[in-house]
Formats: structure tokens, sequence, C-alpha cells
């Protein structure tokens, strides 16, 4: 039951982008269609689940062993970024179709803070592996149905009338703080969730 507390306020009440405002640059910048925010949520919850794996194992293994935990963050990027570029390469043989799905945005999500930020969080709130996994998976699901929504909207929006002052960003930063404030309805949920299920 605890997993799935975790789970659901990793996805609506905490979630990554629209709570913590972590992977605001793919947010904004791979939201203009639906197609390629799926694309983007896809690959990133690929990549956010294995390289939460790889960073734990590395931080418990090596850096709290030998005592290097000042090295945590330098450490984490390089792993995530060799990560990114083991997965392309591996996907780019193995499955070409999918490489071609994700190619373009696999380059993206080595500077997605959203994936440096999961890989330190689960080490600073202390989780075991499985819990880590459980809440890295469902934080890329938070960050892939904000990124959907937000194309959705935008889609929705390049068809309305928009005045010559708020077309672009202007109004695509207005509508991702509304879509934030709607968000911020879920809060509660989780401290409600565990009085049911009888946790903490």
């Amino acid at each position: 039951m605890e997993y799935l507390l975790i789970f659901i306020s990793a996805i609506f009440v905490n979630n990554i982008v629209l709570s913590q405002f972590l992977g605001i640059c793919p947010f904004l910048g791979v939201s203009k269609k639906i197609d390629t925010a799926l694309g983007m949520a896809a690959a990133v919850a690929f990549v956010l689940t294995l390289s939460t794996v790889v960073t734990y194992l590395l931080q418990k293994f090596v850096l709290d062993a030998f005592e290097l935990g000042y090295l945590q963050t330098i450490t984490f990027i390089l792993v995530i970024a060799g990560l990114v570029q083991m997965v392309e390469i591996i996907l780019k043989k193995v499955s070409p179709t999918l490489y071609q799905a994700l190619g373009v945005f696999l380059p993206l999500i080595t500077t997605n803070c959203c994936i440096l930020g999961v890989a330190i969080l689960v080490i600073q709130k202390d989780f075991d592996l499985l819990t880590g996994v459980i809440y890295a998976f469902a934080t890329a699901l938070g960050f892939g149905l904000a990124l959907v929504l937000f194309a959705g909207m935008r889609e929705q929006m390049s068809l309305s009338a928009i005045p010559k002052g708020m077309q672009g960003t202007p109004i695509a930063l207005l509508t991702a703080g509304l879509l934030a404030m709607a968000f911020m309805g879920f809060s509660g949920v989780d401290k409600g969730l565990s009085a049911v299920l009888g946790i903490g």
C-alpha cells in the first residue's frame, strides 16, 4: 500500500514538472504536438527508470563505500549521459524502428534536469532500490501526463484566435501556470489516501 501512495503522489501531488519545476525545458520545447510529447514521455520513462537503478547502485556500492559522496552530482551526470549514449547505440542496432521513434528525443534527455533530479531525490529520501524504481517510474508517468496534457492544450490554442502580444511563449507560460494551479487541486490527496489505507 505504501508503494501505491508513492505512485499516486509522484504522478499527481508532487508532479516533477508542475510542482517541483524540474524538466521545464522539454516541457516547453517538445510540447507543440501530442505525438512528439508522447515520444519524449516514453524516452524519459525508459531512461529515468534505468538511470535510477544504475545511480542507486553506484551511490550505495561505490560512493558511500569509499566515502566519495561529494562526487555524487558529477558522477550522476556522467552516468546519465553515458546511459543515454548506450541506449541510443543499442536501439540503433536492435530496433531501428524504435530508434527512429525515440532517436530525436534521446539526445535531449541528457540535458533534462528531471533525470538528475530524480536520481538525487531517491538518495535523499533514503528509498530502497524497489521503492526508488517505483518512484522513478511514477515520476516519469507524471512527467508524461503533464507533457501530453500541455501539448493537447497547445494544439487546441493553435486553432484559436490569440492576441498578437500573447502568441507563442507568453500564452504557453500562462497555460503552464494554469495547469500547475489545476494540479494543486491534488494537494492533500496523499494525506487522505494514507489515512484511508492506515499508513503513517
